[in-house]
């Protein structure tokens, strides 16, 4: 896994999008995958602004989503695809039929794990994977404690992702459960880009950075991967 810390998260974010935007440029077709969190909305404003001045386009790139909060009810608005919608798919140009995200409330969830398995065994593998990492470690939903070997799989959610997880909503939510792309899926992907930002994922960053891949603190994975990248600014490398 290649480190590298930038000086602030504006920096962060132009880095990445420019390694995504490379890629789109030798590889108009690739399969991506994108995560729906804090972290990444600056790279997606940097790709929004790079697609809108015609540099990069999107309309033959595939897209898989990477995780999904399951019955969500009548906050299913504010659901990981809405956020991707509202911070980058509503802005760029893309083709639907390109795209296979989970269907968190749908009625039968093993069929949504059929459905993105087929996606990826038919346009996989992935070729950039961008993720964030969770408080307690998680990439996805994958928490902790979570096999290696899993593909896509339905969770019970740990209680930080429980907690920490409310401040994608405007109101209180039941979160208990959900669906995602499990590790063996983060581990086959081309190229993996872990994104940590901001003092309060300093201690995360230093975890992942000391230990040695475990299921108790999932982002260790990536340690296993021959072409994943660890990119943080300072605030996030301060005990490193």
């Amino acid at each position: 896994m290649k480190q590298i810390i930038y000086d602030n998260y504006q920096e962060l974010s132009e880095k990445t999008a420019e390694m995504i935007a490379d890629l789109i440029t030798k590889k108009p077709d690739a399969l991506f995958c994108f995560p729906a969190g804090e972290t990444s909305v600056g790279t997606f404003e940097h790709l929004i602004k790079l697609n809108k001045a015609g540099k990069i386009s999107f309309s033959q790139c595939k897209i898989v989503g990477l995780d999904e909060w399951t019955h969500l009810g009548a906050m299913k608005t504010e659901n990981c695809y809405s956020f991707l919608r509202k911070h980058f798919f509503d802005h760029i140009d893309y083709t639907p039929e390109n795209m296979c995200f989970f269907d968190g409330e749908s009625a039968d969830l093993e069929k949504e794990l059929l459905k993105t398995n087929t996606f990826l065994k038919e346009n996989g593998p992935i070729d950039l994977m961008l993720l964030g990492a969770g408080m307690n470690g998680h990439l996805g939903l994958n928490e902790p404690g979570t096999s290696f070997d899993l593909y896509s799989h339905i969770v019970n959610l740990d209680e930080t992702t429980k907690l920490v997880g409310q401040k994608y909503f405007s109101g209180d939510v039941k979160l208990s459960s959900g669906i995602t792309l499990g590790i063996k899926c983060i581990l086959e992907a081309k190229t993996v880009i872990l994104q940590l930002n901001g003092a309060r994922k300093a201690e995360v960053a230093r975890k992942l950075n000391e230990s040695e891949p475990t299921p108790v603190f999932p982002a260790s994975a990536l340690k296993l991967h021959a072409n994943s990248f660890f990119l943080l600014d300072k605030d996030a490398a301060r005990f490193l």
